[in-house]
């Protein structure tokens, strides 16, 4: 038949094309979600190194400013604080609110109020050498420490030569974290209006550490680390932060530290009342009495019998060396 074929003839290839561009597409993206990974990875360990930098600076920043080496406060500056925001933040995470026509009123009257009364002449300040002047300013002491919840950890005495003010700690409530200078932020700022009050006078100020018996394990080199160092250390950090709340730079006289020499409790060295800082506000007599004690000698002083301090004159001297060329 004509409509049929041949045995001899061969049928055409018929080549079919296959695309495997989708099979290819849903196995490709596998490396971006690999890469996603592995760039959050990253962003994490930056994140945990940035935060524990802005930690280390801030320890850093404040074992300086405890211990004096800070040059952000000098004599009678101010350091800025940053204690509104939390540890280790930069960026100050409260909201700013939108100040109203009034605010902006009330601020502005604010400041004219201020200028006024800057431009007035400060009053001069006057000493408390009387034993009732004495007595009201331990009156408000006591009550900025009722205030600040460290009652028990305050306590006043009038002496003969002043106000004895002790900052101690106790078995519930440290000053100072262990070992070291740091204060405690509750201590921090009682300090701080202790100085501003304390700023208001005219008396001057005596600053002693105290530690407890406790020693060093590794004391280091010659003793650096010691219970003397610990004392003058925390000496230093209770003036800068009095200083920081108003304290002039020349009310204090001296700030010693005392290690575990005179402690309050005897019978027990390693209690807590040991551990404490005293603030001695002294009466006129006796700042110039300190004053006298270390500084230059007075012009006219009682010498023992046969004790002369002033120098012979030129003609005294001669007849000496005369005298002793002869004698050999």
């Amino acid at each position: 038949m004509a409509g049929q074929k041949n045995k001899g003839d061969h049928e055409g290839a018929v080549i079919k094309k296959v695309s495997r561009r989708n099979a290819e597409e849903g196995h490709g993206g596998a490396w971006k979600v690999a890469f996603a990974d592995f760039v959050l990875a990253l962003m994490c360990l930056f994140l945990v190194l940035w935060v524990l930098a802005a930690r280390d600076q801030e320890n850093l920043q404040q074992l300086l400013t405890t211990s004096g080496g800070s040059p952000l406060l000098q004599g009678n500056g101010r350091q800025i604080d940053h204690m509104g925001n939390p540890p280790g933040t930069l960026i100050p995470r409260d909201p700013i609110p939108g100040q109203t026509g009034s605010q902006v009123a009330s601020k502005s009257a604010v400041r004219d109020s201020d200028k006024r009364a800057s431009e007035q002449p400060e009053l001069p300040r006057r000493s408390y050498d009387s034993e009732a002047d004495l007595r009201k300013l331990a009156a408000q002491l006591s009550e900025m420490s009722q205030k600040a919840g460290l009652s028990s950890n305050l306590q006043t005495v009038i002496t003969p030569y002043g106000l004895r003010v002790t900052l101690h700690d106790t078995d519930q409530q440290g000053m100072f974290e262990r070992g070291s200078a740091i204060v405690d932020p509750r201590f921090r700022g009682l300090l701080q209006q202790i100085g501003a009050m304390l700023g208001e006078i005219d008396n001057r100020l005596l600053v002693v550490g105290h530690t407890d018996a406790a020693q060093y394990h590794r004391a280091g080199a010659f003793g650096a680390m010691s219970n003397w160092s610990l004392s003058s250390n925390r000496a230093m950090a209770a003036r800068l932060h009095m200083m920081q709340g108003g304290l002039a730079g020349d009310s204090v006289l001296q700030v010693v530290g005392m290690a575990e020499r005179a402690p309050l409790d005897k019978q027990h060295p390693l209690a807590a009342l040991n551990r404490r800082i005293e603030l001695l506000v002294l009466t006129s007599g006796q700042a110039q009495a300190v004053v006298s004690m270390f500084g230059a000698a007075a012009t006219e002083a009682v010498n023992a019998p046969g004790v002369a301090l002033a120098l012979p004159n030129a003609e005294d001297l001669k007849t000496m060396r005369e005298n002793t060329i002869n004698i050999r």
